[in-house]
């Protein structure tokens, strides 16, 4: 890749990043309760005012990291106000009752518990919200917060999930969701960072999140299976054949972060091969271009009526894998597969007329839904992926200078 290009890939995102972040400070913040709407129409006008607290958590993450961040310009106060203003609401309202472990999915505009579910990614992106805050701040509440719920999350994943809610069902055995161990992963590695003596604590769990993940890598290294049993075995069903590309280039890049950090270079490489390299090539679709949502791993139809759209995640996380996997070996597969995302998905997401980025697209690259945020879409994915795309092209430009 020459200088030149890699200048245009950093411009580019750059100045998206700028627009994204200021599409979100704009439109989400309620200065009158707290926290953040994420219902977002096109505009950022508010069609919802209900708020999702992994959603709420996911917000508060973004922007401590960005004010913490090399990126200067996002060291403002605006920024880390909203966030400390995100995390108090988080703190007064998240739980459902007093003395709750177990968070709410949603509340109302004023913070009254609407819907729990029976998962832990409410849990965990208030433990990363907390820990991003205790790291601008220095508070040690939010220290404590964050670790007090990291080792909740660490017993419902890893030893006892009846507190979740879910009763054991005969027909229902076991299994294990790609998910949750690389959830737990990423926390591992958000609470590790700079903190030596949580990297002792958290080394086991996440080799175990580590071993879990890669019990996904099923049929020979071909194929990465969402679901499979508690002990690594290929379910059968529709269940068994799913494969969700982007949930796979995710739990790549994830995997080489923790490759990187272990010193394990079969790691990275495994990562490479089975998580990045392979999921991309199968889940590409030769017609329309972009990512396929989910795929039949044996070619049948999967039962997912949304199994052919083209959503704004799982290519803002092929981004990332591509480009932090080409800094780590230089691999140019990885770089020509970089451009290709990087062409389909300028071309088809970003709106030019108002920011941030459409989240659903049908299969030929049209706008099927024209929010810019909702249950599942917030302040997360897309700013995530351009500050680390970013900050690694800072870093390959830096190289490539001093050649």
């Amino acid at each position: 890749m020459s200088l030149e290009e890699l200048a245009r890939f950093r411009d580019r995102i750059g100045k998206e990043l700028d627009r994204t972040v200021d599409f979100w400070l704009k439109h989400s913040h309620d200065r009158e309760n707290g926290g953040f709407f994420t219902c977002l129409s096109r505009d950022g006008a508010v069609y919802d005012d209900l708020k999702y607290i992994w959603l709420q958590g996911r917000q508060v993450w973004m922007y401590c990291r960005l004010y913490r961040s090399s990126l200067a310009r996002f060291h403002r106060q605006e920024i880390l106000d909203a966030a400390i203003a995100g995390g108090e609401f988080l703190l007064q309202y998240a739980a459902p009752y007093p003395g709750s472990r177990k968070l709410a999915f949603a509340v109302t505009r004023a913070g009254e518990p609407v819907k729990v579910q029976r998962t832990i990614f409410s849990e965990c992106f208030y433990t990363m919200a907390m820990d991003e805050l205790w790291r601008v701040t220095q508070q040690p509440r939010y220290q404590k917060e964050a670790e007090e719920m990291m080792e909740q999350v660490r017993v419902w994943a890893c030893e006892e999930p009846s507190g979740l809610g879910r009763p054991p069902m005969a027909g229902d055995p076991p299994v294990s969701s790609l998910a949750v161990p690389m959830m737990l992963l990423c926390l591992v590695h958000q609470l590790e960072e700079g903190v030596p003596e949580r990297g002792d604590r958290y080394r086991q769990l996440g080799d175990w999140c580590t071993d879990q993940i890669l019990q996904h890598l099923q049929r020979d290294g071909t194929v990465v299976l969402e679901t499979v049993s508690s002990d690594g075995k290929e379910l059968p069903g529709c269940r068994g054949r799913l494969q969700n590309p982007g949930h796979a280039l995710e739990a790549g890049w994830f995997l080489l972060l923790q490759g990187q950090r272990r010193g394990s270079s079969s790691l990275i490489t495994t990562a490479l091969e089975g998580f990045i390299l392979q999921p991309f090539a199968s889940g590409w679709d030769p017609q329309g271009g972009g990512l396929f949502y989910l795929q039949d791993v044996d070619g049948h139809s999967p039962t997912q009526l949304e199994w052919d759209m083209k959503l704004w995640w799982p290519h803002t996380e092929a981004l990332v894998a591509l480009l932090f996997g080409y800094q780590l070996n230089r691999d140019s597969r990885l770089l020509q597969h970089f451009r290709q995302v990087f062409t389909w998905t300028f071309d088809h997401f970003p709106d030019g007329d108002h920011g941030e980025w459409y989240g659903y697209l049908s299969r030929q690259g049209s706008v099927t839904h024209t929010f810019k945020g909702g249950p599942y879409k917030g302040c997360f994915h897309l700013p995530r992926a351009l500050y680390l795309c970013e900050t690694i092209l800072d870093t390959l430009l830096a190289e490539t200078s001093s050649c």
